[in-house]
């Protein structure tokens, strides 16, 4: 694996400006809350200085007292005790109060921003999710939505503490400047050392990402039920037991390294630090004994400079450690800068209500990102509005990347995609979304219930149980629902508890159901009835037929026996078009399309 050089403290303080737009979201999640915590904060960080200055009067009113052998009035001590009483159990009520609207503040502020990280993917083109290095950043933006409630954490305490702060360096500064100069020894090696060591981590973890990104692959393959059969019958457990754990020892061996030595001199360091914190204890024990202070006042500024000495620690590893989120936060706010390619123009068109003259591919061609060969070259053809098109070809012919061109989850390469005449770019791409109706080979088996799986086809129309259960009965779904035990209530897969799993061809009915949800202009079926035998096959699009008419359709199927009940076919070779026409009419030409298709009926004498 290539080395990448390490973030420097240059790059850790450069991440820091992530933290405004950081406090913005934090701040837009809820208004009140972030009031609410940043008030009890201000009180929170007052508090520490009162109580080391009551418990000093504490201490001196004592020691007065003992001079008058008990006979003295006590009033005022127990006054003072009464005061430091209060604010401790204030300071302690506080605290718990921080906690929890940390806590609730950090769990809408995940769910916000899981809720934009979902959005986002969802605007995101359909080929960046096929690229390595943009699942990458997707995984770092994952982690980014569950992990920041630490950094909201951190930054909030940052900026209590250095209020308190503020009030602790007033008290030793009257007393001694050079207390100040002390303290600031005993913080600045470990400081170095911690902001160092965080950048090192950040570099290991960020340059292992595709690594820990196949240790989360293999570690669901290893215990999924989508796998279960495979990983038994192939006896696949030691391979994949095996090579997670040589990758995973991998990662253990480089982060031990970073590890041991961070502690290492983290060692050395904190005794550097204790070095200068006890020389300044000592020269305040001697200031007591020489009567130039009161025992209350040792006590004032020992525990004020412990505190301070603490805190400014605190502070100082802190900022390394928001530094080192800042950098983490900063895959987030990269993730969201991304911007797709395909998007509605300014002044979109309205998708045609009905279409007049169709779709029509002019020399369009496609390669695919990263690719020296095209999927689709030079293609030109009409599909014009109520016709049922075929698309034939070997696998890899480029059927599927066609339909996507269609649906506009791709764009061509070169040449244009036309609808009634005018540039398919031109048009609203939510409207053109809406226009058109996929089911793909490859549709996903949603954990959801039976009506939910259905309802995906127009999502809006969720709350909708009759158009869900008409959609139901025209793909046949409807006989596999109702032998379910909660009917369309029913869970599908075994994800979760209650849930019921369907054969392939039981799942196909149900996602053939959400393209008769969909009140589309043309409906694109790209072998979603693999499972299906070939009479049952050719009777769901005999169906199809019937259901759609008046509509533009385009059918994929390798069963030749289906696609001849097609208006036209269109036959693709190597991303080429080789044949168009009817099936008789291709018959008749007695080319590729005739010597495949008598090839296949060959298979059913």
């Amino acid at each position: 694996m290539a080395r990448k050089k390490k973030a420097t403290f240059k790059e850790q303080f450069k991440a820091l400006k992530n933290l405004p737009p950081f406090l913005r979201l934090v701040w837009d999640t809820s208004p009140f809350y972030s009031i609410v915590n940043i008030g009890l904060r201000i009180i929170k960080a007052a508090l520490p200085l009162a109580i080391l200055w009551v418990a000093k009067e504490i201490i001196d009113e004592v020691i007065r007292l003992i001079e008058f052998k008990g006979e003295g009035d006590m009033t005022y001590l127990w006054t003072v005790v009464a005061i430091e009483f209060a604010l401790a159990s204030l300071s302690d009520i506080l605290n718990r109060w921080i906690i929890l609207i940390d806590a609730l503040l950090g769990d809408l502020f995940a769910n916000k921003t899981s809720v934009q990280l979902i959005e986002k993917a969802a605007s995101l083109d359909l080929f960046m999710f096929e690229d390595a290095k943009f699942y990458d950043k997707l995984a770092m933006a994952r982690r980014q939505t569950i992990g920041r409630t630490v950094l909201l954490s951190q930054v909030l305490y940052q900026m209590q503490d250095m209020i308190t702060i503020v009030f602790l360096g007033v008290g030793l500064i009257a007393f001694s400047p050079w207390l100040i100069i002390i303290l600031m020894l005993a913080v600045i090696p470990s400081f170095i050392n911690e902001t160092y060591f965080n950048s090192v981590s950040y570099s290991l973890t960020r340059n292992w990402t595709p690594q820990r990104r196949e240790l989360d692959y293999l570690r669901y393959i290893g215990a999924s039920d989508e796998t279960a059969k495979e990983i038994k019958i192939f006896s696949l457990h030691n391979f994949i037991g095996e090579r997670f754990a040589e990758l995973a020892h991998k990662y253990y061996n480089a982060n031990k390294k970073v590890s041991i030595k961070r502690a290492t001199w983290g060692s050395i360091l904190s005794v550097v630090g204790a070095v200068a914190y006890y020389g300044a204890y000592v020269y305040i024990i001697l200031q007591t004994v020489s009567g130039l202070i009161t025992v209350g006042m040792l006590t004032f500024l020992a525990s004020s400079f412990s505190r301070l000495r603490s805190m400014l620690q605190g502070i100082m590893n802190r900022f390394s450690k928001i530094a080192d989120n800042a950098l983490y936060l900063q895959d987030f706010f990269e993730f969201m800068a991304i911007q797709p390619q395909i998007k509605s123009p300014e002044q979109a068109l309205s998708i045609p209500q009905p279409i007049m003259k169709g779709f029509t591919f002019e020399n369009v061609s496609f390669m695919y990102p990263g690719r020296d060969f095209y999927a689709i070259k030079n293609l030109s053809f009409h599909l014009p509005p109520g016709e049922k098109l075929a698309l034939v070809g070997e696998n890899g012919a480029g059927k599927t990347t066609l339909v996507k061109l269609l649906a506009r989850l791709y764009e061509p390469t070169e040449g244009r995609i036309l609808l009634d005449g005018r540039d398919l770019r031109e048009y609203s791409l939510p409207e053109l979304r809406l226009a058109v109706g996929v089911i793909f080979q490859d549709y996903v088996r949603f954990q959801l219930q039976a009506r939910e799986n259905i309802a995906i086809g127009q999502i809006d129309q969720i709350e909708n149980q009759k158009r869900i259960e008409i959609s139901a009965v025209k793909s046949l779904a409807d006989s596999v629902i109702q032998e379910l035990p909660a009917k369309y209530e029913q869970i599908l897969g075994r994800r979760f508890e209650s849930g019921v799993d369907l054969s392939g061809g039981q799942w196909q009915k149900i996602a053939l159901g959400r393209a008769y949800m969909r009140d589309a202009q043309l409906l694109i079926l790209d072998e979603p009835t693999s499972a299906l035998d070939a009479r049952a096959e050719h009777e769901v699009f005999l169906r199809f037929s019937d259901l759609i008419k008046g509509k533009s359709a385009v059918l994929i199927s390798h069963r030749f026996s289906t696609v001849r009940m097609a208006d036209r076919i269109l036959f693709l070779e190597n991303g080429m078009l080789k044949e168009i026409g009817s099936h008789d009419e291709l018959l008749a030409l007695d080319g590729k399309y005739a010597e495949l298709f008598k090839l296949q009926a060959q298979g059913y004498l």
